[in-house]
């Protein structure tokens, strides 16, 4: 089997696959469609190459109850496609939380995933379905920036 990228729709597929409604979170099926090389970034890390991205992959596997993804856009510019997305997951006493966000991922010349980009705001979403707490963070933000 060829494992590249060739279009938005298929790499949206294949994320919203990683998410199920029963169980914890998969990886496997994506995982052959990344480059060894693999650079990933998010507002928490940044990870170079297959090995630590596998790694970060079961961090989040091994920490996850009900966590699920709901891609809503997608969109493509040459080797660079985009996906907005929501994220819902539960932590230990708060219900469920939403993170909203996108992704932007480049594929190399041979269509697998050699970069890898999320954008969202972690500390603003969850904090937002945090009784009380979720006004005064907003304050604080509104005044030191904004």
């Amino acid at each position: 089997m060829d494992f590249v990228i060739q279009s938005k729709e298929q790499l949206k597929d294949l994320w919203t696959n990683i998410y199920n409604t029963e169980g914890k979170p998969d990886w496997s099926h994506i995982l052959p469609y990344y480059d060894q090389a693999i650079y990933f970034c998010d507002s928490v890390q940044k990870i170079n190459g297959i090995d630590d991205f596998k790694a970060m992959t079961e961090r989040l596997i091994a920490r996850s109850n009900n966590l699920k993804m709901d891609v809503k856009n997608t969109a493509s510019n040459g080797n660079v496609l985009f996906m907005e997305w929501e994220m819902s997951l539960s932590f230990k006493k708060y219900p469920n939380s939403s993170v909203f966000g996108c992704s932007r991922v480049t594929l190399n010349d041979e269509g697998k995933i050699i970069e890898q980009r999320d954008y969202y705001d972690l500390w603003g979403d969850i904090f937002d379905n945090i009784p009380r707490f979720n006004k005064m963070y907003r304050k604080f933000m509104h005044k030191k920036f904004g």
